[in-house]
């Protein structure tokens, strides 16, 4: 504490002379950054660990709390690793690669039960395990940052800068799928050949289980030789090539002849078409890992009525009513209604129905279907929650709640309502590492009552 030393470090492109000073770490942030106190006032520190000495400089400064960096560990936490990725300490996509996987997940869980406790006010009666999956090339969905920077003499495709809106200088990524992670400076050139290489906006990558598309969103029109160009590189890369000229409904196949992009639950016997546009998991493996859980701990029977609130394209849905009589979805997206009925079709499913409804929204406690007798819910709501819907579960007369989250502390706000106002009991709460080496943790909690 106090001491330091001057250095001069380059910094979001520019050279700026800052002291560095020595601290040590007390403990890891929500968004897993390393929390100190420096005079009396809290730091969060990029790439650091609890229990670790060592020198960071500041990188913005608040009037409640300021934020830093690591430059140097002087005494290094047990749990520490050598990142596997070259760029992990400036890209923003990743933030605990220094971290060791099993103490990734121990943080994850601990955030888990710590914002149960504090902000929902319960405790589940059983931990459930952890569920894990590949750590590295696993991310199937993301947006890729394209900018061409002069003073570089080329085109940059990749994740932006950690604390910056800069996009970082990658030459590869090591959690997307190989097929594209292993080519992002092929990409930068290719974008770089095209005429319009200041007017492509980002690349979405959509990895399904058969093929992967890349979706290039352009401002401005292509011309015949930027399409034959991306026509090659598809055909060489094995890569489904997309443009999308305006908003999402734009995006179009370069050539009519791919092959629909699917993910399958192989357990259900069940496959689900999607577009490399539409929402599903980022996660091929935890995702089936996931519903399987989620339907062991559900238990339906084969007479029973299930609820499947926030359904999406039926990822819950359809493996659902291979074990459950009856199985209603409610999505707030028409279009998604229409494909997820599309899908039960294709899948030969019979015993699902589907509803439109805002489910965040303030006559939600309207929907008739609420009223119905229903013996269990599964919801798999937004990272807001699912307030609103939830303080109406009580009417569905359901013994047996299914919560799949993406934000521990909108889950924790609502099981605090069904436990606290509905007379609920949490039974088991645990962990899915959907995102290896971010401090995002998706999880699942299971609630019943008499």
């Amino acid at each position: 504490m106090g001491k330091k030393h001057r250095t001069r470090r380059r910094y979001r492109g520019k050279r700026y002379p800052q002291a560095c000073f020595l601290t040590d770490i007390e403990s890891l942030s929500p968004e897993g950054r390393g929390v100190a106190r420096v005079d009396g006032k809290t730091v969060f520190i990029d790439g650091a660990l609890p229990g670790e000495r060592l020198w960071f400089q500041y990188t913005a400064r608040y009037g409640r709390h300021d934020e830093g960096r690591a430059v140097k560990v002087v005494q290094a936490a047990p749990e520490r690793v050598t990142p596997r990725c070259p760029h992990a300490e400036v890209c923003g996509g990743c933030s605990l690669q220094h971290m060791d996987p099993a103490a990734q997940i121990r943080f994850k869980e601990r955030a888990l039960l710590d914002a149960l406790a504090h902000v929902g006010g319960v405790t589940p009666e059983r931990v459930l395990p952890p569920l894990t999956g590949p750590l590295w090339g696993y991310r199937r969905k993301a947006r890729l940052g394209v900018r061409r920077v002069p003073r570089k003499g080329r085109v940059l495709v990749g994740f932006r800068e950690k604390g910056s809106s800069f996009l970082a200088d990658l030459s590869r990524c090591e959690v997307l799928v190989p097929q594209v992670g292993e080519r992002l400076t092929e990409l930068g050139e290719l974008v770089a050949g095209l005429s319009i290489p200041d007017r492509i906006a980002q690349i979405e990558v959509a990895a399904a289980d058969n093929a992967t598309a890349l979706v290039f969103r352009h401002l401005d029109p292509l011309t015949a030789d930027d399409v034959a160009r991306l026509g090659r590189f598809g055909e060489e890369s094995g890569l489904q090539i997309w443009l999308q000229p305006g908003g999402p409904d734009t995006a179009h196949p370069l050539r009519g002849d791919y092959p629909p992009l699917y993910y399958a639950h192989p357990d259900f016997d069940v496959r689900i078409e999607v577009g490399p546009m539409d929402f599903w998991q980022v996660n091929a493996a935890i995702n089936r890992a996931m519903v399987a859980r989620a339907i062991e701990v559900l238990a339906p029977r084969p007479d029973e009525r299930v609820l499947d609130l926030f359904c999406g394209l039926g990822n819950f849905t359809l493996p659902l009513a291979r074990r459950a009589g009856e199985v209603t979805g409610v999505e707030g997206d028409r279009a998604m209604i229409r494909r997820a009925r599309a899908a039960a079709a294709a899948n030969g499913i019979t015993n699902t129905r589907y509803h439109v409804a805002d489910l965040a929204g303030a006559d939600i406690g309207q929907a008739p279907w609420l009223d119905e007798p229903w013996d269990a819910v599964l919801l798999d709501p937004p990272r807001s929650g699912a307030r609103e819907v939830v303080a109406q579960l009580h009417r569905t007369g359901a013994r047996r709640i299914v919560y799949v989250s993406c934000h521990p502390a909108s889950l924790a706000r609502d099981v605090g309502i069904l436990t606290a106002e509905q007379g609920y009991v949490l039974r088991a709460a645990g962990v899915m590492d959907m995102f290896p080496h971010t401090a995002h943790v998706e999880s699942i909690a299971l609630l019943t009552r008499d």
